[in-house]
């Protein structure tokens, strides 16, 4: 058994979305001892900025006419999509940041989609868990219902584009302990995370299971 494991936070000393993907994980790894688990961290190995370019017009090129860097640039891409046709079971990591998707992370999903093509179902039927965190709240009746950019496009495109048979583990407030101006909200933000981190062990076992 294969275990995928991604995370994208910039603070992988105290990332919140690590700490539920680590729950998630080590029930899988109970319930699998012999399994492997490919790990790719985007916050501290980050992909080169430029790839995406570089691997679509590559892509367009004939191979003979294509720069050093393009073919790099595509043989990247094709790793990270074995990566993930690869895996029995995903569990991504994915923070939110200024609104929307890490950037880390689309950069990743540009180059895996330059691999397979904008229509491949790379994960169909696999068991994935995304756990995501959000510093404030953004859920219905809230200040900034709404703006919350991210969340609908992981899931556009790793149960939609990519097939994947997906559970979301989405915990918000996540600043409330360290931010004076939300501490009217740390009894709710405690609550929210003691919810995520029971949702990651149940997820976990799920995934173990599948």
């Amino acid at each position: 058994m294969n275990l995928f494991r991604l995370d994208a936070s910039i603070f992988p000393a105290n990332s919140a979305s690590s700490e539920i993907a680590d729950r998630v994980e080590a029930e899988w790894a109970a319930a699998h001892p012999g399994g492997t688990i490919v790990r790719r961290h985007l916050g501290t190995d980050p992909l080169p900025a430029d790839a995406w370019a570089l691997a679509t017009l590559g892509g367009f090129a004939g191979e003979a006419d294509r720069t050093p860097e393009q073919s790099a640039a595509l043989a990247l891409a094709a790793e990270l999509a074995a990566e993930l046709e690869a895996a029995d079971a995903v569990v991504l990591a994915v923070p939110f940041y200024n609104f929307g998707v890490a950037q880390q992370f689309k950069i990743w999903t540009d180059l895996v989609i330059a691999a397979a093509g904008p229509g491949a179902a790379l994960l169909k039927g696999t068991p994935t868990v995304l756990a995501t965190t959000l510093g404030g709240g953004y859920g219905p009746g809230t200040p900034r219902d709404g703006w919350d950019h991210s969340t609908p496009y992981l899931e556009r495109i790793l149960g939609d584009l990519w097939q994947a048979d997906l559970t979301v583990i989405k915990r918000e407030l996540t600043l409330a302990a360290t931010n004076p101006e939300m501490e009217p909200l740390r009894g709710l933000a405690a609550e929210r995370h003691a919810l995520a981190l029971d949702a990651a062990r149940e997820a976990g076992r799920a995934l173990a299971g599948n």
